[in-house]
């Protein structure tokens, strides 16, 4: 277990090397830590310890943060507890294993109130606590029937808890799957909890989780103009990081109101690396219900921002893509979306839809623009493809330019390489793993 806690003090930047020493089986492995201080680009400290382990673990059991109850539960005792959470938000009976799928698990929050701390109400972000709800669909504050704590909707009237909400609380625990994507929503509500926290001097203790789609970085660098809600920080669409790490990142880089900063404390994952395979073993959202979707998403969702249909309302969502204005000797699948749990009214409801099935297909690391390229080629109009949503997926208003000019996915990529060689060196002062 590696605890970090970061407070808003200075201290003189400390690089070491510590040997650490950690049973394995028979014999003994040694690891090694470096340890460092963080330093924004104005050159100020951020005080924080970043500990990562260079030794290959990919033969130790991952451990997630929740798993690690014994540390982080003399944090919470005798204080009165907030959960930022949804269904993801889970502490896995078999020690959380990588592919645990069908694992028994227990919520956090019932294994919280079983060991007698004080929660007082939870958080829940878009899609809502129990992970129902359509996306962007609006969620009211409610009750939790299984233990009847308040559950205050930050995807509904207020995206950013108020002061009243925060009352009487004395720390916040963050504990979400994210997916490592910029219009994942899922940072951005970190970003509000973050900032509310900071305004109101509560500490937030975060339960890191793997990033499934962790093992690279790709796509446009979001520009100011294009904020919103889908795209908050000037980060590439998949941006390699853990939510916790991306937390340090948000605090570091003064991203906050006024460049206030959070109280963070972070029970980091144990034998975790970037490059490590990890299948959800619960979906992080309704329309993400396997890997193969989690790993289409970040190139699919574009779609989201055309007339084109990315499965909602299928049992393939996010591993299809197509629509009634593609050409269908093009495009020889055929799908019809339906109103389904999760998708209410997706788009198109009740077309036909001619496109690609891509289920089946070996997904490289990378963002792949062919699809919405060939999309675009091949639709019967051009003009009604892109609606505005597009360009705050993008983050950008050049990606439907270049995609309306003919260039090719390698012209268009050339483009992204000076934002994406800047992003990774900023993003080296908060990762926390190999």
């Amino acid at each position: 277990m590696r605890l970090k806690m970061f407070k808003n003090t200075s201290f003189p930047i400390i690089i070491g090397l510590v040997l650490i020493l950690i049973s394995c089986g028979n014999g003994m492995k040694s690891i090694k830590y470096q340890e460092q201080s963080i330093k924004t680009d104005d050159g100020g400290p951020m005080t924080a310890e970043s500990k990562s382990p260079t030794a290959d673990l990919s033969q130790e059991p991952l451990k997630i943060g929740a798993n690690q109850t014994e540390n982080y539960i003399k944090l919470l005792r005798g204080k009165r507890v907030g959960v930022v959470g949804n269904q993801s938000s889970v502490i896995f009976k078999d020690g959380n294993r990588k592919n645990a799928k069908g694992t028994a698990y227990t919520h956090l929050v019932d294994s919280l109130l079983s060991l007698n701390i004080n929660v007082k109400k939870v958080f829940s972000p878009e899609h809502g606590f129990r992970g129902t709800a359509d996306a962007g669909e609006e969620i009211k504050d409610g009750l939790d029937p299984k233990t009847n704590l308040p559950i205050v909707s930050l995807y509904g009237d207020n995206k950013k808890p108020t002061p009243a909400q925060l009352q009487g609380l004395n720390i916040l625990v963050f504990d979400i799957q994210d997916v490592g994507v910029r219009f994942y929503t899922y940072i951005s509500t970190l970003h509000y909890v973050m900032e509310a926290c900071a305004e109101a001097n509560i500490p937030l203790l975060i339960l890191d989780r793997p990033n499934p789609n962790g093992h690279y970085i790709d796509g446009p660098i979001l520009e100011k103009t294009h904020t919103s809600f889908v795209g908050m920080h000037p980060i590439p669409i998949a941006h390699g990081m853990t939510i916790a790490e991306y937390a340090q990142m948000i605090n570091g880089e003064k991203w906050l109101k006024n460049g206030i900063q959070c109280a963070l404390t972070i029970i980091s994952m144990e034998n975790y690396t970037h490059q490590m395979p990890y299948s959800l073993p619960i979906k992080p959202s309704p329309n993400l219900p396997n890997d193969q979707s989690i790993a289409l998403y970040p190139s699919l969702c574009f779609f989201e921002g055309t007339n084109v249909s990315v499965g909602r309302g299928t049992d393939t969502q996010f591993q299809v893509f197509g629509s009634p204005e593609l050409d269908k000797n093009q495009f020889k699948y055929r799908f019809t979306p339906q109103s389904t749990l999760g998708a209410k009214t997706p788009p198109q409801l009740g077309k036909l839809c001619y496109g690609k099935d891509l289920t089946q297909t070996n997904v490289a690391p990378g963002i792949n623009l062919e699809y919405v390229i060939k999309a675009y080629a091949h639709t019967a109009n051009k003009t009604t493809f892109f609606n505005s949503f597009f360009v705050k997926l993008a983050g950008t208003s050049q990606l439907q330019k270049q995609i309306a000019q003919g260039l090719s996915e390698k012209e268009i990529k050339a483009t992204w390489a000076t934002g994406l060689e800047k992003f990774k060196k900023i993003r080296e002062r908060y990762v926390l793993y190999p």
